[in-house]
């Protein structure tokens, strides 16, 4: 009989984290959709909202015209963003460490763990890593559970990477790892546009 309400329990355990995906997946699609300055691959990159900025002064996306920007959205707990996005984003530091028209941003974007993953834990995090790009905490100016900066780039989750061309306009955007040549190769041929 005990065995069965382990069972029983475990089920229920699951059914409701199901439940916490699903509904995080259709909130996000809902989100993004509404939202009437949610930026795509080939539009106008939107403004990013910080309530924080640590390693920078408040810097914004108009201050960065005429560089290619690389937006890396993760969080401070998010496997995948410790494991690709993170690592990457060091990678790149040290190899545009010289290039004057290439800036790299990281955005928090909390959508989970609100009580954990907090600006002073950020802080540590920055340090602990070695981080010496700017990074931003993404605000919530809304009731939403979802951070403005999330929302206005209708990303999918953490990690996510978009890049900016000199002119402002989004020209790659992905969730998750991807091909990490192919985005260097995207970086180079911005930088020798325009």
């Amino acid at each position: 009989m005990a065995d069965h309400g382990i069972t029983i329990r475990r089920l229920i355990v699951r059914a409701r984290k199901l439940t916490i995906v699903l509904t995080f997946l259709f909130g996000l699609s809902l989100n993004g959709m509404n939202s009437p300055q949610a930026a795509q691959v080939g539009q106008q990159a939107s403004q990013w909202v910080v309530s924080e900025w640590v390693n920078s002064e408040p810097i914004s996306l108009d201050q960065l015209k005429g560089k290619v920007v690389v937006i890396d959205f993760f969080q401070l707990w998010c496997p995948g963003c410790n494991r690709f996005s993170i690592p990457l984003m060091l990678q790149w530091e040290k190899k545009y460490k010289n290039a004057a028209d290439v800036q790299l941003v990281g955005i928090h974007t909390v959508f989970e763990g609100h009580d954990y993953q907090t600006a002073e834990r950020l802080r540590e995090y920055v340090k602990e890593k070695g981080i010496q790009h700017p990074v931003g905490m993404d605000a919530h100016v809304s009731d939403t559970r979802l951070p403005e900066t999330m929302i206005r780039y209708q990303t999918k989750g953490t990690p996510e990477m978009a890049i900016v061309d000199k002119q402002g306009v989004i020209r790659f955007q992905k969730f998750g790892s991807f091909d990490i040549g192919e985005a260097e190769s995207l970086i180079a041929e911005l930088r020798r546009a325009f």
